[in-house]
């Protein structure tokens, strides 16, 4: 590893290492091991087998990434708003090109990433990339009135300072550069903290900023070994230096972070796990809505926040859905990804994630619930793959209907009339998304307006989002605060009040 210590990008930001050789943290510019040496294995997903070995990040590590990230912070937040445009724009045609050399294989072989999967990764974040550069010049204050005479009143806003972003495996492109994006371009300096399921696969993003020429210490990237993750993330989420906190993983790992932060009252946005229903109301055009659910739902193998999880059906048109979605499936392919390029639905991220799946279906069907299709098994070299699996006669007194499966399943339930349909989608703790189907647009706008989530779409997917919108939940377990658009500008800039008064002022007192 120390062999790499001072390796640098190329121009064009591709990468001369191979996928099987080590990856290195990346510090103020350059490429480094860790302090110790210390190391973790990546491995593929789909055999099991070693990918490559990944420097881990230790304490000292951190300690050092973000004291360079303060002093970076100095000058980065005095750059020009067209230096830093340009930047972004550099770096998203940057982006772009990987589709061409090193992207595919990495994703697919780091996460078993589809060549649909890897498409929308990529140019997902180049569109992120390049709006978040048109957001440089909406950074805007404003000027208010004042009541005492001979004072003007400015309102800036102003960067936070260093901000700490973890970013999860499962879009690893697309989720870093929304975790780090705004951040940079509203001024901050930003610690990467990657998944240690794929730290090449987001390291994507690093490269193309680093090779587009941001300045040394701006963007720091430190993956770190599971067994070390708890003590170094809790020492950066509680430094002084670090002034915000972004995480997108499970609401279990949020709500430690979340503690963490609070001990210190420092600001987080959190976007955590989803239970996304979707309503499919007497009028809706069947059609339409299986499209949106089998897309939202099976997706990357389910394997994202936004996954249709629940469909909710009224008991009018419940049997044509269900023989229309159950058709739907079987045209749906599903296999080994690394076999057969034309594949749909690859495998899940490991065999944790699948046993979580088998059990949620194995509990369900003990209580009640009957299975519509799939048969809870698992195959392929690393038994990670499996088949679509459809649950019906799912009632809320069951697990299944509360916890998130992160997996190519759906539970489905009946309702009689609309207020039982919202009940039901708001019966989880989860706030993150969901979607109405009706050919009533007014009906449905009035249903969506009642479901508790932070995006509601009216005849569509649940998983849709777009760079511009404000992502994230409304509370519990999804989480809080926003990505995206002016909202991420809000989150990640603060406003100060300047307040300007004339001289020869005399206050009464």
């Amino acid at each position: 590893m120390a062999a790499e210590a001072t390796v640098k990008c190329p121009a064009n930001g591709v990468s001369k290492a191979g996928l099987n050789e080590p990856q290195s943290l990346f510090i103020d510019g350059s490429y480094c091991p860790s302090s110790d040496g210390a190391t973790f294995s990546v491995s593929n997903p789909m055999t099991g087998k070693l990918i490559y070995d990944c420097a881990s990040a230790s304490v000292d590590d951190y300690s050092r990434a973000i004291q360079c990230a303060s002093i970076a912070f100095k000058s980065w937040s005095r750059t020009s708003p067209s230096a830093r445009r340009l930047i972004f724009l550099k770096a998203a045609d940057i982006l772009e090109g990987y589709l061409h050399s090193d992207a595919p294989e990495i994703l697919s072989v780091e996460v078993s990433a589809t060549k649909s999967w890897v498409k929308v990764n990529v140019l997902a974040t180049v569109n992120i990339l390049r709006e978040t550069a048109g957001l440089v010049t909406h950074i805007k204050g404003e000027i208010v009135p004042a009541d005492r005479p001979g004072t003007t009143i400015l309102i800036e806003r102003e960067p936070l300072g260093v901000v700490f972003a973890i970013s999860p495996w499962n879009a690893p492109v697309n989720l870093t550069a929304r975790a780090i994006a705004t951040p940079l371009i509203c001024g901050n300096t930003v610690i990467l903290k990657p998944s240690e399921f794929s730290p090449k696969s987001q390291h994507l993003v690093v490269r193309a900023l680093h090779a587009a020429g941001l300045p040394p210490g701006c963007l720091s990237f430190l993956p770190v070994s599971p067994d070390r993750t708890p003590a170094v993330t809790e020492h950066a989420v509680k430094h002084s230096a670090v002034r915000h906190v972004n995480f997108t993983g499970s609401d279990r790992v949020g709500r430690i972070i979340a503690g963490w932060a609070a001990t210190c009252l420092k600001r987080c946005v959190l976007e955590l796990g989803g239970k996304a229903p979707v309503i499919v109301l007497d009028d809706a055009n069947l059609e339409d809505a299986v499209e949106a659910v089998v897309f939202g739902a099976l997706a990357n193998a389910g394997q994202i926040c936004m996954s249709t999880e629940r469909v909710l059906l009224h008991n009018s048109i419940a049997e044509p859905f269900k023989q229309a979605l159950l058709q739907r499936i079987k045209d749906i392919k599903v296999g080994n990804h690394e076999e057969d390029s034309e594949i749909s639905i690859s495998g899940l991220i490991n065999a944790t994630s699948v046993k979580r799946v088998q059990s949620l279906l194995d509990s369900a069907v003990a209580s009640g619930a009957k299975l519509l299709c799939g048969d809870i098994s698992a195959s392929g070299p690393n038994k990670t793959i499996m088949t679509p699996h459809v649950v019906d006669a799912v009632t809320p007194d069951m697990n299944i209907f509360h916890t998130e499966s992160f997996g190519p399943l759906l539970c489905l339930c009946s309702f009689d009339t609309d207020e039982e349909a919202i009940s039901l989608a708001n019966g989880t703790d989860f706030s993150l998304c969901a979607a109405v189907f009706s050919q009533d647009v007014m009906r449905a706008l009035d249903v969506a307006r009642q479901v508790r989530a932070g995006s509601c779409h009216v005849n569509g997917p649940t998983v849709y989002i777009e760079a511009t919108l404000p992502s994230g939940g409304t509370g519990g377990s999804s989480g809080y605060g926003r990505f995206g658009g002016i909202a991420g500008v809000y989150e990640f800039t603060e406003p100060k009040i300047i307040s300007l008064g004339k001289s020869g002022m005399k206050y009464a007192f």
